[in-house]
């Protein structure tokens, strides 16, 4: 009867599917791929970086002042102190000598991305986390750091008051934290110092970088661009790259890249399962196939129970000692009926999910399914287990 309903439940699913019409635009699948990654179109912005528009890192080390005693403890963060002293003495306060261990200090460290194109006295947004022995950031002020590239040169400034991502409560014996008290970020916290040099203005030529590397979908790009820019010939140069030439199109690089990236496509997504075994996540492609295979899911249920009993020696007994029996108790139990479910082939992993969900499949016992499929070679989609 499961196997019947099973079946039954798969061909009305994919007759339904069938039955739908087909979306305004969208052209009909190509013999052999039934729709295969004919989805929704997506602008071409956020489907490819383009080349030199980008953000670089910064980062710096600097000091939090102002928290309410949840500050690096200096006789564990040395550093803290070296810092705070040398602070001190830049604004005139000589310490050399002085033994002096605020709790409202701490060590951290100072992020950021550089925004392409930022022009001197933009602001940015940083990030700041504690590396010593702080509790909380909470309350506390980032004073002046710099912020550098990896060629060693400061692009930037940072300092503000911060706001924690955490909160921290204790007392003396009981302690409540709530998020992460020890990160914290500044909204605009960092001014921008020195600009980069990119001259964009004088690139004869325009590199699109796919971020998911596809042959199907940087063709569908360059045959977009070439359909709807005539003056600007693409050439797609491998799955991950399509050059664009500006010089016949009569305009800017920037007037182009603002034409290019609002153009739509339909890119060509591969067929993916991902798999975390620690939550019971599965997350699936609507491409995903599989082949004709036989299933049969059966549970083993071993349940222990220990309960020890007390033995006592009868009373007025001269050489009698009290002791613990062990009593265990054991109970097999070999669950479900172990029926043997046959799937057709050219059935989508959204039927089969609908069919194991029916016969009450658990999510870890999906999840094994999945991996014995994909080991079996019936699973026609990359597989990632995290």
């Amino acid at each position: 009867m499961n196997r019947l309903l099973f079946r039954l439940t798969a061909a009305m699913l994919l007759a339904w599917a069938g039955a739908l019409p087909a979306a305004p635009g969208v052209m009909p699948p190509a013999p052999g791929v039934e729709g295969r990654g004919h989805g929704p179109n997506v602008r071409i912005k956020d489907l490819v970086d383009f080349e030199g528009v980008r953000g670089n890192d910064l980062v710096g080390y600097g000091l939090v002042v102002g928290l309410a005693g949840t500050g690096d403890g200096l006789r564990n963060s040395p550093f803290t102190e070296e810092a705070l002293a040398n602070l001190l003495e830049r604004l005139g306060i000589n310490v050399s000598g002085e033994s002096f261990r605020p709790k409202n200090v701490a060590a951290v460290l100072v992020t950021a991305v550089l925004p392409p194109f930022a022009r001197a006295g933009s602001k940015i947004d940083v990030t700041v986390s504690a590396i010593g022995d702080a509790k909380s950031l909470l309350g506390g002020t980032l004073i002046m750091t710099p912020l550098n590239a990896a060629d060693g040169d400061i692009y930037a400034v940072a300092q503000g008051s911060i706001v924690a991502g955490g909160v921290l409560a204790e007392g003396a014996a009981a302690k409540v934290t709530l998020g992460v008290p020890t990160v914290a970020t500044i909204p605009g916290g960092a001014r921008v110092e020195r600009e980069i040099d990119y001259s964009l203005a004088s690139m004869p030529n325009i590199r699109l970088a796919l971020r998911e590397a596809d042959f199907t979908t940087a063709s569908r790009i360059a045959e977009t661009i070439n359909k709807t820019l005539p003056g600007a010939p693409a050439v797609m140069l491998d799955s991950g790259t399509v050059q664009v030439d500006v010089a016949g199109s009569g305009l800017s690089p920037a007037a182009l890249i603002s034409r290019i990236e609002n153009l739509t496509v339909n890119p060509s997504v591969v067929a993916r399962v991902v798999v975390d075994q620690r939550t019971g996540t599965v997350v699936m492609g609507g491409d995903v196939r599989i082949s004709k295979v036989a299933i049969s899911k059966g549970g083993l249920t071993i349940r222990i129970d220990e309960t020890p009993t007390v033995s006592q020696p009868n009373p007025f007994a001269k050489n009698g000692e009290t002791i613990v029996v062990p009593r265990t108790n054991i109970d097999v139990n070999q669950g479900g009926q172990g029926n043997l479910f046959v799937i057709d082939g050219n059935v989508t992993l959204d039927d089969l999910v609908a069919g194991l969900n029916m016969i009450g499949v658990t999510s870890s016992g999906l999840i094994d399914i999945l991996m014995s499929l994909k080991s079996s070679g019936a699973l026609h989609a990359d597989f990632i287990v995290r």
